[in-house]
């Protein structure tokens, strides 16, 4: 019998943004969010052919279970700003990754991304979820800055990690937040979403 509670998916909402469940409702949306293919740089995927060829895979992969896949839209005007996922959920072992995440650009750097992380991390570890982990592109440097920013744990890098349909060998960058760091991670982030209120 697993040890922690089933992380969903769920409607999760904070003040600012909403993480939905993927339903064919959001496609349009998602579709639109995502026409910056600038976007997908250190992603391990091909979205050569739009983001829409991407979207029927998450969609599978959703439906599966196999992952949770959230569309992520702004409370302010109801607008798809981007998406994130559980992935790789373990609960035999306590553990998720949080992943696959991307943003349009123009809400980066703002709101959205602390509050998402926010809502993932508080549902998985109010289920008893022991550890969260992030995985990112050695060479994506705004992603290995707002996860030391958001708190999380560096532990490592994992050498020529996987094949990227960009066409190299990527090293990924592991990242994690345990249990018992979760209080600390929650004061950082609710202060820093306390200033944009």
């Amino acid at each position: 019998m697993s040890p922690v509670e089933s992380l969903g998916p769920c409607n999760l909402r904070g003040r600012f943004i909403a993480l939905e469940p993927l339903e064919a409702r959001h496609h349009d949306g998602l579709v639109a969010a995502a026409e910056d293919a600038s976007l997908f740089a250190y992603m391990p995927f091909d979205v050569s052919r739009g983001f829409a060829s991407r979207l029927d895979a998450f969609t599978d992969e959703h439906g599966s279970g196999r992952m949770h896949v959230y569309v992520v839209r702004r409370l302010a005007d109801d607008a798809i700003v981007g998406s994130t996922a559980y992935l790789n959920i373990a609960p035999n072992d306590a553990k998720v990754e949080i992943g696959s995440t991307w943003y349009r650009r123009d809400v980066q750097a703002g709101f959205v991304n602390p509050e998402a992380k926010y809502l993932l991390l508080a549902n998985a570890f109010a289920r008893g979820w022991n550890r969260v982990e992030f995985k990112t592109d050695s060479k994506n440097a705004r992603s290995r800055a707002a996860l030391k920013k958001l708190g999380a744990t560096e532990e490592g890098i994992l050498r020529a990690h996987m094949w990227m349909p960009q066409g190299y060998f990527r090293d990924s960058v592991y990242f994690s937040i345990l249990a018992g760091e979760w209080p600390r991670v929650k004061a950082g982030l609710e202060a820093r979403l306390a200033a944009f209120a």
